[in-house]
């Protein structure tokens, strides 16, 4: 039996239109989703820069990303609220536009400090320097938590239950496609712009300190390196700035929330019961039920903290790992941390479709492989000599990413499905808060780690989280597929 054809059958002669405007939703929101990581994960790539330059520490760095991380969490929680009430296309084309503001702001924050302190180097001006990249940070963060709730609201309007797993992990895949696409754009912009200073021993010398400083290895090497492109780091947030406000216009011009706004009918199959969805009694018993006292919604939002630490631990801290820990050059570090997203991309789309057609559509079982694979591609980077081949790193990791984006992609699905589409967005802002309290925790944990045990604890505490995450997804081996039929046996007091 063709399932497409079945459930999409009650569409009659709208159902051509209706499968046009789902595969519309889908790309568009893609697109638009990836183009918030060109102004989100473009940090990562400028942070061996700021290290080089001014001497900023993994510490410091720690704690800006475990705030922003917070605040990030904190805003897809709000931003799940507020997509009940205002547009998905609106809030999603406002918060890119913001973000694009933001990272604008963020390339001048040297002038900044330089106006504030009166200097342009020296202790007063680096802490200056970062408390402003903290402030922007965290703006920038909010309006990030602006793009995902959207998205968790509505596509499920658009797609069946049955067939969620298999497209929303087409879907996620617009995570490692921006991800990657954005270290691959400021790899190139840190080994390719800047002004050229490698022949003024001063900056060689000043960086060469800030670097020893900060227990980078090779750091005589390393700063010839940055001392060729000193202020490359600012076109990493400029560029990718430009990108994102045309984004915003593309998201706006290209979504629609619920099929009636194009003159379809609802999506067939997924009855809420006798909720009356503009009662505000009738919704806040739906959520109670169907989110707050939902045992697999929770297990699934815990474990999203302890997916984070693994996924954010790589992606956020790759670039410095590998330049401080392997020796490699910034666009090596880059290019590896983006096979990593390459690597992810292929792990989501077999992870969705694994879940449909082998696990018949409980991804929680998925998971428990994906976060075993994970442990285990990490224990094997942590056994490699440092003198082991760029190709053998980078394939490792890619092991890594295949497994780690499973769990990613198929929590936000799964609490789609358990929810259902009335109260998707919501339990997906609660994993939001969960997994970047773990993502912010993370950033902590590996900057203080790393600063006072050095690389190879960071990997077997990576190890270590990972293995936590597996025996959560074990603990909720029994748990349905999805919670249309627990939506239904909600009473009412109509």
């Amino acid at each position: 039996m063709n399932k497409k054809e079945d459930v999409y059958s009650s569409l009659g002669p709208q159902r051509k239109k209706f499968m046009g405007w789902q595969a519309r939703t889908i790309l568009v929101s893609m697109l638009g989703y990836a183009m918030f990581y060109f102004v989100r994960k473009n940090f990562s790539l400028a942070m061996p820069g700021l290290t080089g330059e001014y001497g900023i520490s993994n510490k410091s760095f720690g704690w800006i990303l475990f705030c922003g991380s917070l605040v990030y969490g904190t805003s897809r929680f709000i931003n799940g609220y507020v997509v009940d009430r205002v547009k998905g296309r609106i809030v999603m084309a406002l918060g890119l536009l913001l973000c694009a503001i933001a990272n604008f702001a963020f390339g001048f924050g040297v002038n900044l400090s330089t106006w504030l302190t009166g200097t342009d180097h020296g202790p007063d001006f680096t802490s200056m320097l970062i408390l402003i990249m903290g402030i922007v940070i965290i703006f920038n963060q909010y309006c990030q938590g602006m793009g995902y709730p959207p998205c968790a609201r509505i596509l499920p309007h658009w797609i069946h239950p049955s067939e969620l797993a298999t497209k929303m992990s087409i879907w996620n895949t617009s995570h490692s496609v921006g991800a990657a696409l954005a270290v691959i754009v400021c790899g190139t912009i840190m080994g390719s712009l800047g002004t050229d200073m490698s022949s003024n021993t001063a900056v060689v010398a000043r960086i060469t300190q800030n670097l020893t400083n900060n227990s980078v290895a090779n750091a005589s090497a390393q700063a010839l390196n940055y001392a060729a492109h000193v202020g490359a780091w600012k076109w990493c947030f400029w560029i990718p700035a430009i990108i994102a406000l045309c984004g915003s216009a593309f998201i706006f011009l290209g979504l629609r929330d619920e099929p009636k706004e194009v003159g379809l009918p609802d999506l067939p199959g997924t009855s809420l019961g006798n909720i009356d969805v503009k009662n505000k009694k009738d919704r806040k018993k739906f959520e109670k039920v169907m989110v707050w006292k939902n045992r697999w919604v929770w297990t699934f939002c815990i474990a999203n903290l302890f997916v984070y630490i693994v996924r954010m631990g790589i992606l956020d801290w790759g670039p410095k790992f590998l330049t401080e820990s392997r020796g490699l050059d910034i666009s090596q570090a880059g290019w590896t941390v983006a096979a990593f997203e390459i690597a992810g991309i292929c792990g989501t789309l077999f992870a969705g479709w694994a879940t449909d057609h082998i696990f018949k559509g409980k991804g929680h079982h998925m998971c428990v492989a994906c976060m075993a694979g994970a442990a285990l591609f990490m224990t094997i980077f942590r056994a490699l000599p440092h003198s082991a081949s760029l190709s053998l790193t980078a394939a490792v990791l890619v092991g890594a990413g295949f497994c780690i984006y499973g769990p990613q992609a198929l929590i936000g699905i799964e609490l789609g499905k358990q929810a259902t589409k009335e109260a998707s967005a919501r339990a997906n802002g609660i994993a939001g808060i969960l997994g970047y309290i773990g993502s912010g925790l993370s950033g902590l944990l590996v900057g203080y780690v790393a600063d006072i045990y050095g690389w190879t604890r960071v990997f077997e505490t990576i190890i270590a989280v990972a293995v936590i995450g597996m025996f959560i997804f074990i603990s909720m081996w029994k748990a349905p597929r999805d919670g249309y039929e627990r939506a239904e046996q909600i009473k009412y007091d109509n």
